[in-house]
Parts: structure tokens; C-alpha cells; sequence
């Protein structure tokens, strides 16, 4: 089985540009082997999982980031379907409300912050904030910012301060135990536009579809760049993004499910070892329970 960390990771970038990465990917594998070789790693997390769980030293977040219908939902629900619930947490981030426009863009996230031992996925997530904000500033104007009251004044020297944020806040994570995967699933335009239609023309599908996606594919060159940008600014060695091939979803969730597995094998966790005194109270309570 080919390891994809090393392949689709990013951890500087100076020299970092999305042309580079093929969104139709798709390594040695083909779609008849998918679905096995998907059971397979999930089996392998599950297991690990638990020890992560138990361990409690460590929590992981899983951020998917992607353009409209790159597949960001059914990565999260088939890479994550195996895995125990009671150790996942799922957030899904929408258009901020009033209490969250009244404090910094991070507090809604850093709120939604998976506990120790356990997995935190958000779909979508606090680069929002230099991404659909990058290509429409003008919601950087509900955040009533000192100093911030048009347009004008969201320069370059803005957006530099708003990417320093994101880097030390990760960076504090990180140091406190929160593991994180960054994932930016990198469709075409040609196929997200192949999955507009089949929205539209499968009824079981018409939920999915929304016309602001479409008024929002207008900006698609706007986007590419404003991803590129925040990669750019927010891949570290400590924190890297992962740029996964999107356009066809079964390779996605391959990918994702790998990366998933090899990020937390990379902690080296084992089962915590009780305290002599306790064994010894486990083999008295042992011996009780075999005479019963």
C-alpha cells in the first residue's frame, strides 16, 4: 500500500503552488480495489483509535477545506464511518451569527476544539476567515474592528497579521497536544462543475444544490488564489497541509484515510500502564470475582 504523507504533504511555501498538484491523481490504485483497500485502513485506525482515546494525552484535528461539491462531506462520512463515535467530534461551519461576530474570528473554533483523546473533524474551519473573507472583504466589515471601517483598510498588512494569527494559534495547539491534519481537497473546475449537474439531475441530489454555489463559481480564480495564499502562509513543518486529488472521490478518501492512519501511528501510543499498587488491586478484586 503506497504511504501518501510524504507525497501530498506541504510543510513550506516559498516554493508552493497549486498547478503543481494533478486534482485527477490517482496514484497505482483503481476504483474495483477502493472500497477494500478503504475497509482496511479504517480497520487499522479504529484500533488506534482506541489508544488514543485511552492514552488521553493527545487530540487530533482534522480540518477539510475545498471548493463547493469537492467532496468534502462524503470524505468526512467514509473515512470516519468505522471509527468510534464516542471519540469523534464533527463541526460544520457556516456563516458566522451575531454572538460569534462579537468576539475574535478564532472563538467560534478554538470553542469547537476536540478534547484529549479524541477526534475533532471541522468542515470548514477558521481559514474561512482568509479565504471567502479574501474574496469578498466585505464581510470583514461585520467583525467591527478597531481601526477596520471600509474596505480601504484591509491591505496587505492586514492579511499579514490574520495568517500570523492562524500560525501561532496552531502553533499553541500543537504545543499543548492537539495534533493537527490540514486538508484542502483540490478539485477542478470541469469536475465540480460535472457535479453541479448531476445535483441537479438526480432528485435524490436536488438538497445538495444550492445557486449561491453556482454565483460563487464565478470567483473560482479568485478562490485558487486565496487558497494558494493561505497555504503558502500557514504550511509548517509542525502544522502542514495535505493537498489531496479530488476529482475522483473514491482516491479522496483513500488519501484522507492514510494520512488519518499515519498521523496518529506517528505518535507512538500504547495503553497506559497502571501503578503497581493498583495491579495488585486489580489481581485482589480478580480473585474475589472468581470466587463469586
Amino acid at each position: 500500500m503506497k504511504h501518501f504523507t510524504e507525497e501530498f504533504r506541504v510543510t513550506n511555501g516559498k516554493k508552493f503552488s497549486l498547478k503543481d498538484f494533478d486534482t485527477a491523481y490517482t496514484a497505482e490504485y483503481k476504483k474495483e480495489d477502493a472500497e477494500k483497500v478503504l475497509e482496511e485502513l479504517i480497520k487499522h485506525t479504529a484500533a488506534i483509535q482506541d489508544e488514543l482515546y485511552a492514552s488521553g494525552q493527545y487530540s487530533l484535528l482534522i480540518i477539510f477545506q475545498a471548493m463547493d461539491a469537492a467532496g468534502k462531506d462524503s470524505a468526512i462520512a467514509h473515512t470516519m464511518s468505522g471509527l468510534n463515535p464516542q471519540g469523534c467530534q464533527v463541526f460544520s461551519f457556516k456563516q458566522p451569527s451575531a454572538e460569534e461576530y462579537a468576539h475574535d474570528f478564532l472563538w467560534r473554533h478554538y470553542k469547537a476544539l476536540p478534547e484529549s483523546g479524541r477526534i475533532g473533524i471541522h468542515n470548514r474551519s477558521h481559514y474561512e476567515n482568509v479565504l471567502i473573507t479574501k474574496v469578498h472583504p466585505e464581510l470583514v466589515l461585520k467583525e467591527n474592528l478597531p481601526g477596520v471601517d471600509s474596505l480601504k483598510k484591509l491591505g496587505s498588512k492586514f492579511w499579514d497579521q490574520r495568517y500570523h494569527s492562524i500560525r501561532e494559534f496552531e502553533k499553541h495547539l500543537r504545543r499543548n497536544g492537539t495534533i493537527i491534519v490540514k486538508f484542502f481537497l483540490h478539485v477542478s473546475k470541469e469536475e465540480q462543475k460535472e457535479r453541479f449537474l448531476d445535483r441537479i439531475d438526480d432528485p435524490s441530489k436536488n438538497w445538495k444544490f444550492s445557486a449561491a454555489d453556482v454565483t460563487e463559481r464565478k470567483y473560482w480564480d479568485e478562490y485558487m488564489k486565496a487558497y494558494e495564499k493561505a497555504i503558502k502562509e500557514t504550511a509548517t513543518p509542525e502544522n502542514p497541509w495535505y493537498i489531496i486529488p479530488a476529482d475522483k472521490k473514491w482516491f479522496t478518501r483513500i488519501a484522507v484515510s492514510q494520512i488519518i492512519l499515519e498521523t496518529i501511528k506517528e505518535l507512538k501510543l500504547a495503553y497506559p500502564v497502571l501503578p503497581k499498587a493498583e495491579m495488585t488491586r486489580l489481581g485482589e478484586i480478580k480473585r474475589i470475582l472468581e470466587k463469586e
